[in-house]
């Protein structure tokens, strides 16, 4: 039997190691993390330390959640991914986006995935029935300004374990978000090898032959016939970097920002996170409470209850790097133009809600959309395989996008992923 290596247990490989073990192959899976648990730390007992200033830097999350990594760049842009059997959809807010039109530009054509996802996948817009009093006013607010708003589509196993609580990004306790991890339960054919960083590619005449696995003390190295990596946006190019294959300064991170105010009784901490999205020229807008700036940014220091917060996700440009250690992300010009356009759209959100802007305060600027340092051309369109890779070496995850989609990726990701493992196993 054929034997493949799938590295990371994200969106992409998760959907690679099962659409390869379907095809008759042996998948070894090596994921970083360990097994996910959602945070069940009891969140009023930080409310001491959070009125106490006592949290000084983003990344002392990582002590309360080790699956939660920070990243942190210029411009104070704070990137969080997940490491964790299951990637950032274990963190995210299980939004089912199909955004896909900068791959058909380039003649990729995934509507046969998107199809099966439908059927495979559980996707639901069923949770409106949940929505609070003030998501419907933000809703109707948002119709009346003319901008389109959309109930988001959203990944949920069973929406009847839904119980509102609004901490989807800390992970969900009830059973009721979906994540990719389950694509591999009671799946023969693929062993899961948790706390297994990969360090590089191994090739021998222009082949891929296997990984070189760092497993706590010890290095270990492991054959394969076929190999694909999916260990995320920053993650895929520094394994690229290492094995001697050069990847590109063109990292886009989907830049996010909340603005916010004071409502008293708005209880957004406790509705589902995105629950609409207002999908715009290079960014999206859409109500959200953001707990990285409720807990590290010193404006939002009133009761969680009492916030109002609405998200701008934007489409950065390509441009950045991360060799595993450092995060360099600039902002140019562009972007930051697009931003003050989406800040000025939410302000007129909030003045129709009757809040003026001198009332509202910003959230911290952060990001968790990593992609694009091996990008697709028109000219791989087929063969979904980059020149610089050896032929049994492929990418199945961000790191493909030829640029920033601005909107939530889980979906898009896994439909790529599945053409690139069908590709791979028919090559």
């Amino acid at each position: 039997m054929k034997k493949a290596i799938v590295v990371g247990s994200g969106a992409g490989g998760c959907m690679a190691a099962r659409e390869i073990a379907l095809r008759g192959y042996e998948v070894t899976v090596f994921e970083a993390g360990h097994d996910f648990r959602p945070l069940e730390l009891d969140l009023q007992r930080l409310e001491f330390a959070r009125k106490a200033g006592l949290f000084l830097d983003e990344r002392m999350i990582e002590l309360l959640f080790p699956a939660m990594r920070i990243q942190k760049g210029q411009v104070g842009l704070v990137h969080v991914t997940g490491r964790a059997v299951g990637g950032t959809t274990t963190l995210a807010t299980g939004n089912a986006l199909r955004y896909d039109r900068y791959l058909t530009n380039l003649g990729i054509d995934l509507n046969e995935e998107f199809a099966e996802l439908e059927r495979e996948v559980p996707q639901t817009t069923e949770h409106r029935a949940n929505w609070s009093a003030l998501t419907e006013r933000l809703f109707a607010t948002f119709e009346q300004l003319g901008l389109a708003p959309q109930v988001t589509p959203k990944f949920m196993e069973d929406p009847t374990r839904c119980v509102t609580c609004g901490k989807c990004v800390l992970g969900c306790r009830y059973g009721a978000k979906w994540t990719c991890d389950q694509l591999l339960v009671g799946l023969d054919g693929v062993t899961v090898k948790r706390g297994a960083k990969v360090e590089r590619v191994i090739t021998e005449n222009g082949k891929a032959t296997g990984v070189v696995v760092q497993r706590g003390p010890r290095r270990e190295t492991h054959p394969a016939d076929l190999v694909i990596l999916a260990a995320g946006g920053l993650g895929t190019p520094v394994v690229l970097e290492a094995s001697g294959i050069p990847t590109r300064p063109t990292l886009f991170v989907d830049p996010v920002l909340c603005i916010a105010c004071r409502w008293e009784g708005a209880h957004l901490d406790t509705q589902l996170p995105m629950p609409f999205v207002s999908e715009q020229p290079d960014y999206i807008l859409s109500p959200y409470f953001d707990w990285l700036s409720f807990y590290f940014n010193k404006q939002w220091r009133m009761p969680s209850s009492d916030i109002m917060s609405i998200m701008i996700k934007m489409a950065d440009t390509s441009a950045g790097s991360f060799d595993g250690h450092h995060l360099d992300k600039p902002l140019a010009d562009k972007d930051w133009e697009v931003m003050a356009g989406a800040v000025d759209k939410v302000y007129e959100v909030f003045e129709a809600m009757g809040v003026p802007r001198e009332n509202t305060f910003y959230g911290t600027l952060n990001a968790g959309h990593p992609g694009g340092c091996l990008p697709l051309s028109r000219a791989e369109a087929h063969t979904l395989h980059h020149a610089a890779l050896p032929a049994n070496l492929y990418v199945a995850d961000a790191t493909l996008f030829p640029r920033s989609l601005g909107n939530p990726p889980i979906l898009t990701i896994m439909a790529l992923a599945k053409k690139v493992a069908r590709i791979a196993t028919n090559s």
